[in-house]
């Protein structure tokens, strides 16, 4: 076995504090990979705090991991020592049904294995990213281009890809105009991604405070949503709409901004039902869907398209031992736009 040193929650109701552990021996198809950094997304508070239902315990959060491969199996074809690559939200999945087939291992009809707080196909609990290092099958891991910063390249694993992944289906292209609501980790991966593919790109923020920053990441105008006034004059304008906030807040405002046909996306996640009126599809035949994170090969073509446009995230960097005061910071918001915890504070 590889001995692992880690920072991990013992129970919902507990701070993270140093853990060791075991990971396992490496099987043929198997990548061991020394991690340098790791981002911190929203979603390991939810799961660390039991917010997501009841969570599996000692957790080791983190699913946005890059590192150096200082290990292969005796199969592995991709990876050799001393290559950069990374492990977003996935470590396994059937690889069997449609949707796996299709490169949408998301989607799994049999369930994909987390990165944590989910269990390996044999039962064994599935340990993340805040750990000195990982073991993945080869067919999980992600190269990391070497023109990115590696640090800054760790969040394009997460708050990159569920943001990328909708833009590219929905066929986003130049010309269009695009609004991203609210500002935070996912938010502004999404602003500069749209404006990479060419949209004009308008944000939609509560906060006057963060105009200057909006147009700083990409943003060709910024709307406050709170204004009754700026929001009227943006009506029947958009062509897609990306919805990024976590908190409750009135979707049919936002769907009155698309033109006729437009589209608009979730990948934030409430804790409370909205209330939807139909008139504001039915009135525009507008169209309202939902994105999960992305398939592995979309992932790697997103960390290309980043290091074409040498896109990578805001970071603040920090020790592991300030992960319990960084999820504080990161529910009052007070972080732009992603944490990355340094691994070497762990030696």
């Amino acid at each position: 076995m590889i001995k692992a040193k880690a920072f991990a929650a013992p129970s919902a109701k507990a701070p993270l504090a140093p853990f060791s552990f075991e990971r396992r021996e490496l099987r043929d198809n198997d990548v061991h990979i020394e991690i340098h950094y790791c981002g911190v997304c929203h979603s390991d508070v939810h799961q660390v705090r039991d917010e997501w239902g009841k969570g599996m315990f000692p957790m080791v959060p983190g699913h946005e991991i890059v590192g150096k491969v200082t290990a292969v199996g005796s199969k592995v074809k991709k990876f050799n020592v001393g290559d950069l690559a990374g492990v977003g939200c996935m470590v396994d999945s059937c690889l069997d049904c449609a949707s796996c087939k299709e490169g949408l291992e998301q989607f799994c009809e049999r369930g994909f294995v987390g990165t944590y707080n989910s269990k390996e196909k044999d039962g064994t609990p599935t340990f993340g990213g805040y750990s000195t290092s990982i073991v993945t099958r080869e067919e999980f891991c992600l190269s990391i281009p070497k023109n990115l910063d590696l640090a800054a390249a760790a969040p394009l694993l997460c708050a990159g890809i569920t943001t990328y992944s909708p833009l590219r289906h929905w066929n986003v292209t130049k010309g269009q105009k695009v609004g991203v609501v609210g500002l935070g980790g996912l938010g502004h991966m999404a602003v500069k991604l749209a404006n990479a593919m060419g949209a004009n790109v308008a944000v939609f923020t509560t906060s006057p405070s963060k105009v200057d920053d909006a147009k700083r990441l990409g943003a060709h105008e910024v709307i406050i949503s709170k204004d009754m006034e700026q929001m009227k004059a943006h009506m029947g304008s958009f062509d897609f709409i990306i919805d990024t906030v976590s908190a409750p807040h009135d979707y049919n405002l936002y769907l009155s901004m698309l033109r006729r046909d437009g589209n608009m996306v979730l990948v934030g996640l409430p804790d409370t039902p909205p209330t939807l009126a139909a008139g504001a599809l039915i009135m525009g035949r507008r169209k309202l869907g939902g994105s999960l994170i992305g398939g592995i090969q979309e992932t790697q073509e997103m960390l290309d398209f980043c290091a074409k446009h040498g896109i990578v995230s805001d970071i603040e960097m920090i020790p592991a031992q300030k992960i319990n005061e960084a999820y504080e910071r990161m529910i009052k918001s007070d972080v732009k736009y992603r944490f990355v915890i340094d691994m070497k504070s762990l030696a």
